[in-house]
């Protein structure tokens, strides 16, 4: 019995290794990680994790629509809170804009997946985010916005990063 186990174990070991799998070219699309992107932290909310808007919210929203409705937006990404979805409802309603949600996390990798599963690469697109995520998601697009935090009651600043194959460029602008 031992000397059939030897020689079972024996011709396992010399099995030749699998091939190597070999990488498949893939053709790039030229606008593939390239873009305009408004990033914007959700307008003020109430008490609570999901609460809705305020009053100051709603003006906000309002507000950003003013600022927004000529700039051409083809989508409009943001979190399943009711304030980032909230803040996004007077652009989707009146510019009859197509939506996507994306999970907010702490790197932006989530967003860049869900632009690539739409191929929205290329165009413009609005993304409504919250204190903790908009620097992650600026970073994943490798913009180097000049602010260290959006903490407290900064509501009013829009980042706008113009993404091409070879170059990002950031700005930031007020709005009220």
């Amino acid at each position: 019995m031992r000397y059939i186990v030897i020689i079972l174990l024996c011709c396992l070991a010399c099995d030749p290794p699998p091939p190597e799998r070999q990488p498949i070219p893939v053709a790039e699309d030229s606008t593939f990680l390239t873009g305009t992107f408004y990033l914007v932290r959700h307008a003020e909310q109430g008490a609570g994790e999901d609460s809705a808007l305020t009053e100051a919210g709603h003006r906000r929203a309002g507000a950003l629509y003013r600022l927004l409705q000529d700039s051409g937006i083809q989508k409009v990404y943001f979190t399943h809170y009711q304030r980032s979805i909230q803040t996004a409802d007077s652009i989707c309603q009146y510019l009859a804009i197509d939506t996507a949600s994306y999970l907010p996390d702490s790197t932006g990798e989530d967003l860049l997946y869900e632009i690539t599963r739409n191929h929205d690469w290329g165009k413009k697109l609005l993304v409504i985010g919250h204190s903790n995520t908009l620097l992650p998601i600026m970073h994943s697009l490798k913009a180097k916005p000049k602010v260290d935090s959006i903490e407290g009651t900064d509501y009013s600043s829009l980042f706008v990063v113009k993404k091409y194959r070879d170059s990002v460029r950031c700005r930031r602008m007020s709005y009220e």
